[in-house]
């Protein structure tokens, strides 16, 4: 694992607590360097909910942005497929 795979693990590891109480949880898929992209997989009560892309973009991605300057963006895949969902 790199090291910047390793700081987003630890920032998600961060924000896990909070999903939890609302029943939810989010897992860590990869890295994409090149763009700076990072893809993440929705859990539990998480996934479907309207708020998590409130949540997905307000606050995990800005949290890991400001620790990571080289993340553009998180990108939410399919628990199944792994493709960004749409």
């Amino acid at each position: 694992m790199s090291t910047i795979e390793t700081q987003i693990e630890q920032v998600l590891e961060q924000m896990r607590p909070a999903l939890r109480l609302d029943g939810g949880g989010i897992e860590f898929v990869r890295y994409d360097a090149q763009t700076g992209a990072v893809h993440v997989r929705m859990q539990g009560a998480c996934v479907g909910c309207p708020m998590s892309q409130i949540t997905l973009k307000m606050g995990i991605e800005a949290a890991l942005q400001d620790a990571i300057p080289e993340i553009t963006e998180v990108i939410p895949v399919d628990s199944d497929t792994h493709e960004p969902q749409t």
